[in-house]
């Protein structure tokens, strides 16, 4: 059976820049990033990745983030979503346009930054609430010593900026890149050799591509979709010493976390059973709980914080 590696959340955007400091969520981010990733394989364990942050009360928020970090009893995970403004500025925002989720209009490349940090956010529902939308940098800075945070970098900001933004944090022992091509991977790996990358990796031709390249499969978490668990495809990847991400996440109607709302959330475990080290989902607490409920108390993944 698998133990739970909580994984989510971090951050926390509140009205002063000076974020106090949360007593229980301190020490959770690792000293050898790519150790820690092979002790959790080594290990046969298992951690729960926040889509977006998790669930409420809205996307790429800072509440958000602190919300799944006080559910998870062990290393945090969270992803989030990098754009750039007008003025340079690297953001956190899902969509191109800014309507979906927050007060303004438009495309998000067309804001400046002061511009960005007057909207609101929107939850789910729509609904307009007392949450700005955060920075990279105020991600970066606030995660330190508390989660790792994926940066999935969307199209047209450059890598080498937010590489940058990365460095300047000293934050490259508690970030993955998230690419997805493996030309992507390259050019990455290039700029920094000592990151984190997670790339697509749904067949062993993919993989064979990304090490054709010559990326430090060290370095590399193979994402393996949000269809169904390949046991062989995860074995195979686990063998070459990459990581497998697999994502439960989506429409409800359709992805594996709404079946596992409907039918039961022990669907978790199952999928940590094929061979899965990183579950990607919108339902991190849940996730969390049912590892948890199957595996006894704890957070195994502690240990794998201090991997050298």
């Amino acid at each position: 059976m698998r133990r739970l590696i909580c994984a989510l959340g971090v951050l926390l955007l509140i009205a002063c820049e000076n974020v106090p400091s949360l007593p229980d969520a301190r020490d959770r981010t690792p000293e050898n990033i790519g150790k820690f990733f092979d002790c959790v394989r080594e290990k046969s364990l298992v951690v729960v990745a926040a889509h977006r942050g998790g669930d409420a009360p809205a996307e790429n928020a800072i509440e958000t983030f602190e919300r799944t970090l006080r559910g998870a009893p062990g290393p945090v995970l969270i992803e989030i979503d990098v754009r750039r403004t007008r003025d340079g500025a690297l953001v956190l925002m899902h969509d191109e346009t800014l309507d979906r989720t927050t007060t303004g209009s438009g495309p998000v490349a067309n804001i400046t930054l002061d511009a960005f940090q007057k909207l609101k956010l929107k939850d789910e529902g729509g609904r307009e609430l007392n949450i700005r939308p955060p920075t990279l940098k105020r991600a970066l800075d606030w995660s330190d010593d508390r989660a790792i945070l994926e940066l999935d970098v969307k199209r047209g900001t450059p890598f080498a900026e937010v590489v940058a933004a990365v460095r300047a944090a000293k934050a490259e022992q508690r970030v993955v890149v998230i690419v997805y091509s493996a030309e992507d991977a390259l050019t990455v790996h290039r700029l920094a050799p000592d990151l984190m990358i997670s790339a697509p990796a749904e067949w062993i031709g993919t993989l064979e591509g990304v090490s054709s390249t010559r990326v430090d499969l060290s370095r590399f978490l193979g994402f393996t979709g949000i269809a169904e668990p390949n046991p062989a495809l995860n074995i195979a990847l686990g063998q070459r010493g990459v990581e497998v991400i697999f994502g439960t996440l989506g429409n409800p109607a359709t992805s594996m976390d709404g079946r596992f709302a409907r039918d039961g959330d022990e669907g978790y475990v199952a999928v940590g059973d094929t061979g899965v080290h990183v579950i990607a989902t919108d339902r991190p607490l849940e996730a969390m709980r049912a590892i948890d409920d199957a595996d006894g108390e704890g957070a195994p993944a502690t240990q794998c914080l201090t991997a050298r």
